[in-house]
Formats: structure tokens, C-alpha cells, sequence
């Protein structure tokens, strides 16, 4: 979701551009406070923080700036300071909290990276969708070279054409894909 597109939702429906934050960036913002708070928060700890974000979110953006980029970027820095908030909040409120305890949990790490997790299958779903949007036969030979790493030849064979139309399709296939990614904020 973009600047524009939140702020034109806001000024039709504050309740539906509240719906479509929600559901936009509901999982991005979870899996953000989960990695902040896993180690000292309930799930209802959790849950509070996530709603204040929100309504961070939502009192707080200017929907009389003429920002137009993808909102992820803003909805990600709210995120990670009213987490990190709700971290300080919480252990100051410990009986057995201390300096040790904080550089302790700083340090800690996990083999699970959540935030990085849902980016990659965010980016994912969006060069999959992409890829659709290229129509057939172009769709199948991107998925079937990229992929599933299949030669020209054995593309062409399965879709009964000559192997230098399909490296052929496959370049301009390429780059229109390029394009459309770039459009949606992603680089190859």
C-alpha cells in the first residue's frame, strides 16, 4: 500500500483505511513485535503491542503529506521503536531485571530470523504474481528456466516450439518482469 493510496482511503473511510492497514501489514508487524518481546512478553503482551502500533500508526501518519512510496518502511520504524518501548517497559516492571539481563538478551540469537522470514515470502508471493501477470507461454518458460532449471531445449519440447523462440521469449520475458519488479519496489 502506498502514501497515496492510504490517504485516499482515509479521506473516503477512516474505518475502511484502518481495515486496510490492518490487513496490509497485520502479519509484517507481528512478526516484528514477536522477535522484539518473545523473551519477556505474554502473547497478550504481544497483542497490546500490536495495536498500539496501529493506532500509532493511524493517529499519527499525515494524510496531508504528499509522500507516495510504499508505507512499509514507516509502518517497519513504528513497529521496531514501540516494540523495542514495550521490551524496556516490561523488564523495567521485573523483579529480577538488570543491566546483565538486557546485554544478555541483546545478545541472544535466534536460528529463526521472523522479520527476514516474512519479507522473503512476501517478495516471494510478489514475483510469483508477477510472473503470472506475464500471460502464457512467457509465465511457464520464466518458472521452468529460473526454477526448475530446465535448458531452452527441453522447454521448447514441452511447449512444441524452437529453442532459440524460447530463449527469445525468455529474454523479453526478463525484462519485462525487471520492470514490473521495479514498479512493486523489488531489484533483481
Amino acid at each position: 500500500m502506498t502514501g497515496n493510496e492510504y490517504c485516499a482511503l482515509y479521506k473516503k473511510s477512516r474505518d475502511r483505511a484502518y481495515d486496510a492497514l490492518f490487513e496490509n501489514y497485520c502479519d509484517y508487524v507481528y512478526a516484528i513485535v514477536y522477535n522484539k518481546l518473545r523473551s519477556v512478553a505474554s502473547r497478550e503482551d504481544m497483542e497490546e503491542c500490536v495495536s498500539d502500533i496501529f493506532a500509532n500508526i493511524f493517529f499519527s501518519y499525515d494524510t496531508d503529506s504528499s509522500f507516495a512510496g510504499d508505507m512499509k518502511g514507516y509502518v517497519l520504524t513504528v513497529a521496531k521503536r514501540r516494540a523495542i518501548s514495550a521490551f524496556r517497559s516490561l523488564t523495567a516492571r521485573s523483579s529480577h531485571y538488570s543491566e546483565d539481563t538486557e546485554d544478555e538478551l541483546i545478545n541472544f540469537v535466534s536460528d529463526t530470523d521472523i522479520e527476514h522470514d516474512s519479507d522473503a515470502s512476501e517478495t516471494r508471493s510478489i514475483l510469483i504474481s508477477k510472473i503470472n501477470e506475464l500471460g502464457e507461454p512467457d509465465s511457464t518458460i520464466i518458472l521452468q528456466k529460473y526454477y526448475y532449471d530446465r535448458s531452452s531445449s527441453e522447454i521448447a519440447e514441452q511447449l512444441s516450439m524452437k529453442a532459440s523462440t524460447v530463449r527469445m521469449r525468455a529474454a523479453r520475458a526478463l525484462d519485462k518482469l525487471k520492470i514490473t519488479l521495479a514498479a512493486a519496489g523489488i531489484t533483481l
